[in-house]
């Protein structure tokens, strides 16, 4: 069954004429159990037909290792976005980005493409000091209003310094993980497994956090 309309198609192919550059979606799934591999997959593939400049390539975690562990995906399904050269940009979707988070997998689409805003200056001088690995996930639920912005935000800190990763995960297809992060409410947000906060918060509470976590790492 298809996910998009015909306004929705057309919506997309009015976006994604502004992609500066083409990007691939990457697809990480395996054989059952996979709760929303095949339903994801039909959507990826529906998003990739409204634009030239999208790509689409699919990998089974069990049979491609190799570059399974060089992503470093762990759940399935797992999509990351590749740039126009190929190379993984450190921003991953766990779970089927439909609902309110279509809205964030268009943002990183265009932010990959090469259509990148600006942040902040003393942002961008808080961030050039970042220099130890941070994780950054992100719980999110599709019915989420406010999950997005918390997910733009992470996945953009994530583009701007190559010691940052950023991941949604969608809490109620990964219970158990969420179970284990207590993710009560939504957007959570785990910095490196410890530091935690909740809501759609300034790109101030995240580096808040990262900075703990990078004056430990």
């Amino acid at each position: 069954m298809e996910m998009l309309n015909e306004d929705i198609r057309k919506q997309l192919k009015e976006i994604f004429e502004g992609m500066k550059n083409d990007v691939t979606i990457a697809l990480f799934t395996k054989e059952e159990p996979c709760e929303t591999c095949e339903e994801t997959e039909s959507f990826m593939k529906e998003l990739v037909s409204t634009s030239e400049k999208l790509h689409f390539k699919q990998y089974d975690i069990n049979v491609d290792k190799e570059i399974t562990k060089e992503y470093g995906v762990e759940l399935t399904p797992s999509i990351v976005l590749l740039d126009n050269n190929e190379e993984y940009k450190r921003i991953k979707f766990n779970g089927i980005p439909a609902g309110h988070e279509i809205n964030s997998l268009i943002a990183a689409i265009l932010e990959v493409s090469g259509n990148s805003n600006n942040l902040p200056k003393p942002i961008e001088e808080r961030l050039k000091k970042v220099t130890k690995p941070i994780n950054i996930k992100v719980f999110v639920t599709l019915s989420c209003p406010h999950c997005p912005g918390a997910v733009e935000k992470a996945h953009k800190l994530a583009l701007e310094n190559p010691n940052i990763n950023a991941e949604m995960i969608e809490a109620q297809t990964f219970y158990d993980l969420s179970d284990k992060y207590n993710v009560s409410s939504v957007p959570k947000i785990a910095i490196n497994d410890k530091y935690e906060f909740v809501g759609n918060q300034p790109f101030e509470e995240f580096l808040n956090n990262i900075d703990k976590a990078n004056a430990v790492a």
